[in-house]
C-alpha cells in the first residue's frame, strides 16, 4: 500500500495542486473539502492518471466536531495518514467593526481550529511508527501584523509559530514539519476575500510553483519556506520592530481593500 496523503482544501487552487504532485510521487490520497463534485471530479482524474487510491470525504471544516468526523471516516476506511496536508483556509479584509463576527469566527475555526485538531489526531500515530509529516498552509501575512487583515493575519501567525514549535519537537523523532508561506496565489481565494486587491505584494503565483517548492522543503525538513523570490524579500526584509510602528506601516500598505 502507498502512503497516505491527507489534503484540506482540496477541491481547487493549491489543495488540488498537493494531490496532483503528491499523486505524481505515488502517494493515496485522502481529499477532504466542502465541493464534494469537484474532488471527485479531480479523484476520477487521478486514478486514471496516476493509479493511485483516492477518498473523498466531504465535511465543512467549521463545524465544531470536522476533525472528529474526518478521523471517524479515515477509520471506516481503513486509512493511515502519512502525510498531513493542512491547507484548507480563507480569509476577511476591510474594518475589524464591518467584517461581521459569524465570517471570522468560521475563519478562525477552519484556519485555526480545525488545523490544529487534525494535527492532534494523526501525529501521535505517527510518532508511533517514527516516521510522518505535516505540512500547513500559512501566508506571508504570518510575519507581521496586518491592519485591515486583522484575523487572518493573526491566525496566519498561529499558523507559522504552531508548525515551528513542532518542527522542533519532533525533528529528531522521525516526523517533518513545514510550514508554507506563500504571498499571492493564483486561485480563488480572491474571489472569495472579496477583492483582487488583497494581493499584497503585487504579481500572483502559480499553485503548480508553490507547491512545487513547499514538496523540496518539507523533503529536507526546513521548518518553514516562503515560496517565490519576491515573496522572500518581502517576508523577510521589512522590519519586525518597533512593533507599534510596524502595525502603522501595515495600515498604509493595506488600506487599498477598503476602496474595493
Amino acid at each position: 500500500m502507498n502512503d497516505v496523503a491527507l489534503i484540506t482544501g482540496a477541491s481547487t487552487g493549491i489543495g488540488a495542486e498537493f494531490a496532483r504532485q503528491l499523486a505524481e510521487r505515488g502517494h493515496d490520497l485522502v481529499l477532504v473539502a466542502r465541493s464534494v463534485d469537484r474532488m471527485e471530479a479531480l479523484a476520477a482524474t487521478l486514478r486514471q492518471t496516476r493509479g493511485v487510491r483516492v477518498e473523498v470525504i466531504g465535511q465543512d471544516l467549521a463545524a465544531p466536531d470536522a476533525a472528529e468526523r474526518v478521523v471517524t471516516e479515515l477509520r471506516t476506511r481503513g486509512l493511515e495518514v502519512s502525510l498531513l496536508v493542512n491547507n484548507a483556509g480563507f480569509g476577511t479584509c476591510g474594518r475589524f467593526e464591518e467584517v461581521t463576527g459569524p465570517r471570522d469566527h468560521d475563519q478562525l475555526m477552519v484556519n485555526v481550529v480545525a488545523l490544529t485538531d487534525l494535527t492532534h489526531a494523526l501525529v501521535p500515530p505517527m510518532l508511533a511508527r517514527g516516521t510522518g509529516a505535516v505540512l500547513n498552509v500559512a501566508s506571508t501575512a504570518a510575519f507581521q501584523p496586518a491592519a485591515y487583515f486583522a484575523v487572518y493575519s493573526a491566525a496566519k501567525a498561529f499558523v507559522l509559530n504552531f508548525s515551528l514549535a513542532l518542527w522542533s519537537e519532533y525533528r529528531d523523532r522521525g516526523v517533518r514539519v513545514l510550514a508554507l508561506c506563500p504571498g499571492p496565489v493564483e486561485t480563488e481565494f480572491f474571489a472569495t476575500i472579496g477583492t483582487d486587491k488583497a494581493a499584497i505584494g503585487g504579481r500572483k503565483e502559480t499553485p503548480q510553483r508553490v507547491v512545487a517548492k513547499a514538496l523540496r522543503a518539507l523533503d529536507r525538513n526546513e521548518g518553514y519556506v516562503v515560496a517565490g523570490p519576491r515573496t522572500f524579500a518581502l517576508a523577510h526584509l521589512q522590519p519586525r520592530r518597533p512593533r507599534k510602528l510596524v502595525a502603522r506601516i501595515s495600515r498604509i500598505v493595506t488600506r487599498g481593500v477598503l476602496t474595493a
